[in-house]
């Protein structure tokens, strides 16, 4: 058991995984145990029976929770962190990893009887998944960790948003996922600087095409053409080195089978070359603004 997965005063690191019941969540949480830390799988009632199944698989169950959790549903994210704490008491690692894909195209134009557009709800539900879960599952985790004591390297928890290769280049047409999975960039992009003065580190794991429930309609045809593809051993390795480097914060690690690219400093250090040297330098003075003002000042709410 590496120590690092040991806190100071020689209990465990606890873990959460949002969508640990199944795919990518489930071999995190694999892994996360297997290295010596408490787990707790919070997914959807329905996942119950896989959830208990995974449990009882671990070799150390007691190091292991299920909680069925809704991530849209507030009520349902405080009794996730509430009875996480209370059973393992501090919580030291965040995996937002529940996500979901749409399963009918946002131009299909379905009409109602009278012949009016019907409304696109389930591509709402795809970015409140995606996008407000996870928003909601790294303001909770921040606000735990906040008053975590310090580690060793002076961070008080690590969060991991994880997003995809189409957060960065989607163009398939799957509307309501890619935009929520840029959403989940923006949203780690716009998390530094609190994280910064909270001592949390938040970085981004961005899979590319990993064989899951979400990917079954085209997976078969994927492997026919010889494309190449993640494990999901191959992404949780990815989620759990990220969540444990010290020198992580404000990273994004893109995972395509064995090759781990960062990209999100790599973006920042081609600014100049993708805008040019004028624009970089405006946007450069325009962000030494906002430090200096201590962040973007808020308008005040319209009555």
């Amino acid at each position: 058991m590496s120590n690092s997965f040991i806190l100071p005063n020689g209990r465990p690191r606890t873990v959460i995984v949002t969508g640990g019941a199944g795919g990518i969540g489930a071999q995190t949480i694999r892994s996360y145990h297997s290295a010596g830390c408490n787990v707790v799988i919070a997914d959807l009632p329905f996942a119950k029976d896989d959830a208990e199944a995974l449990v009882s698989s671990l070799p150390d169950p007691g190091r292991a929770m299920f909680h069925p959790t809704n991530i849209i549903s507030w009520n349902d994210m405080l009794a996730l962190f509430r009875e996480t704490k209370q059973r393992f008491g501090q919580i030291d690692i965040v995996i937002a990893n529940a996500g979901l894909m749409e399963s009918r195209g946002f131009f299909d134009f379905e009409e109602d009887g009278a012949g009016e557009l019907k409304e696109p709800t389930e591509a709402y539900e795809v970015v409140d998944v995606n996008l407000k879960g996870t928003m909601n599952t790294l303001r909770l985790a921040m606000h735990s960790m906040s008053t975590n004591p310090p580690d060793s390297d002076g961070s008080r928890g690590s969060v991991v948003l994880i997003a995809s290769t189409s957060g960065y280049f989607g163009s398939t047409g799957v509307v309501s996922y890619i935009s929520s999975k840029h959403g989940v960039v923006g949203l780690a992009r716009a998390s530094q600087r609190k994280a910064a003065e909270l001592n949390i580190r938040v970085n981004v794991v961005a899979p590319f095409f990993t064989p899951t429930y979400i990917t079954t309609g085209y997976s078969d045809e994927w492997k026919k053409r010889g494309l190449p593809a993640n494990t999901v051993e191959d992404v949780a390795k990815a989620i759990v080195e990220t969540s444990m480097a010290p020198d992580r914060r404000g990273h994004s690690l893109m995972v395509a089978g064995n090759l781990v690219k960062e990209i999100e400093t790599a973006r920042t250090a081609l600014t100049k070359q993708w805008l040019g040297e004028e624009i970089a330098d405006t946007l450069t003075k325009g962000g030494k603004f906002f430090d200096d003002m201590g962040g973007y000042t808020l308008p005040k709410a319209r009555s």
